[in-house]
């Protein structure tokens, strides 16, 4: 069977053709899908209603109760998962930082950095099948207090080994939250509604490291407060929050259209009909060997975890250094953190905007592609400037920073918009984070050194910048691959096509 055959033949994502799926293949089954009755063009993916009043009310409705609490839940976990980069440099100028008092060396700092996302890689496809298993809320509420009291902990580590054990473990909690919360979305809105969505929970990323930097800015005066540094505080102070937030995740975090009690019945109706032909299903049973197969062996979906890695080694990279490129910049001391806020802020606007009008458009590879190369502007004209250039070079970073994140909530979206099934959005979309994005984040951790403050961090900016045009290079080519590929499932008279 080719691919083009394949798509063809392949039903709707409900749980009538999960439990009839052939164990030879994930798209064989021969029955007339849901699509196919309504003789619907997936291209544009209408459904009865889609522009009633009842359904925009509803979407308000969903994204009043969701989409905050899970930015907010991002926000937190971005923070605690970051603040070691400012930990390092905070009042690094009287010795009372991470590695003077902890005696740790530039070297096993970049180890204590890697074996977070060494846990990050590990345990990320396990966590979205355990999302499911014990509902969205219980299981992130679960992640939220775990990650938090080890948040705390890092307050009280002195030494090498206590700072990596942490780091570890604080990567094995905090792997499944932000997949999981692509995931979770999947079973609310439809593809043409996520990248914003999306956009709004990675833009908090953006948030934190300018709130990151704000608070760091605030918590370092508080050096020997009570008898302990600043750091110390700074990771106690950060740590609690989650801890707190956790019990009102627990209670407060919907886990299901059909499951919602502040749904009405014909609100629910309404939601179900709605996800019918794009979206996850809370009522799905749990992923078989047939559909984890069809997920692993589609070829495609490695094509969007490479060009994921290419994006994941400027995020990690930003997030875990752009204290110490703002303190490359002329900045020092505390002042160095207080800079660190003006390129997430752009960022957090630029990444609202440009996934707004990747679904506004229905264009989310082109924009990604765009972004990624201004981008990958910003890094390449830091890298060739002087290093004492620092006000150019600031520019260039808040341009750097601003295309690195906007392009990736369009590339999740992309992606999760050419999965068919539940049991494969949540595969896939672990596979893409941690086979794609934990590698390219890895690498994000060695590539800013130590020694090349005075050469402007050189390596740096140009890996950044060579990774950014590949990611570009592979949407443009995603996009060409599709084309073909709908003009040969519409010779075949088929109707579900894939989007780009």
């Amino acid at each position: 069977m080719s691919h083009a055959e394949a798509i063809v033949a392949q039903p709707s994502p409900d749980s009538t053709y999960t439990d009839k799926m052939a164990a030879t293949s994930g798209y064989q089954e021969d029955v007339e899908s849901n699509d196919e009755k309504r003789n619907v063009d997936q291209t544009t993916t209408a459904f009865a209603g889609q522009d009633s009043l009842d359904n925009k009310a509803l979407i308000l409705k969903q994204d009043l109760r969701i989409i905050p609490l899970c930015a907010f839940i991002y926000l937190l976990c971005y923070l605690d998962r970051s603040n070691i980069g400012n930990a390092k440099v905070l009042n690094a100028d009287t010795h009372h930082d991470l590695l003077s008092e902890t005696h740790m060396t530039n070297g096993q700092y970049t180890i204590a950095l890697m074996v977070f996302l060494v846990a990050y890689a590990i345990f990320e496809v396990p966590s979205n099948i355990m999302l499911k298993k014990m509902r969205p809320s219980r299981w992130i509420a679960f992640l939220m207090f775990s990650w938090g009291s080890l948040t705390v902990g890092l307050g009280g580590v002195g030494s090498f080994g206590s700072v990596t054990a942490v780091r570890f473990l604080l990567g094995v909690f905090e792997a499944g939250l932000f997949p999981g919360l692509v995931y979770y979305l999947t079973f609310w809105y439809r593809t043409e509604e996520r990248s914003i969505r999306v956009a709004l929970i990675l833009a908090s990323a953006t948030l934190a490291g300018a709130f990151g930097g704000a608070i760091a800015y605030g918590v370092g005066h508080m050096n020997q407060v009570g008898g302990h540094s600043a750091w110390r505080w700074l990771f106690i102070l950060e740590g609690i929050p989650s801890i707190v937030s956790a019990f009102a995740v627990w209670f407060f975090l919907p886990d299901y259209p059909e499951t919602a009690k502040w749904l009405s019945p014909a609100e629910k109706e309404l939601a179900a009909s709605r996800l019918e032909l794009e979206g996850s299903h809370g009522a799905s049973k749990a992923m078989t060997w047939a559909e984890a197969k069809a997920t692993l062996t589609d070829l495609r979906l490695y094509a969007h975890y490479a060009i994921y890695f290419g994006i994941s080694t400027p995020f990690s990279s930003l997030s875990l250094f752009t204290p110490t490129i703002t303190a490359g910049l002329g900045y020092s001391g505390l002042q160095a953190q207080l800079m660190t806020v003006p390129p997430y802020a752009v960022a957090y606007v630029c990444t609202i905007l440009v996934s707004y009008s990747a679904d506004h458009f229905n264009a989310r590879a082109l924009h990604s592609a765009l972004f990624a190369t201004i981008g990958a502007v910003g890094f390449l004209v830091s890298a060739v400037l002087p290093p004492t250039a620092y006000s150019a070079r600031y520019g260039c970073l808040i341009v750097a920073a601003s295309g690195a994140f906007a392009c990736i909530p369009p590339l999740l979206g992309w992606l999760s918009s050419n999965l068919f099934t539940t049991a494969a959005i949540g595969l896939a979309i672990a596979m893409n984070i941690g086979f794609g994005g934990a590698p390219g984040q890895i690498v994000g951790v060695f590539i800013y050194k130590a020694d090349e403050k005075a050469k402007g961090y050189p390596t740096g900016h140009w890996v950044n910048a060579g990774l950014l045009l590949f990611v570009a290079v592979g949407c443009i080519g995603m996009t060409f691959y599709y084309r073909r590929l709908n003009q040969a499932i519409r010779k075949e008279g088929g109707v579900r096509l894939y989007k780009y």
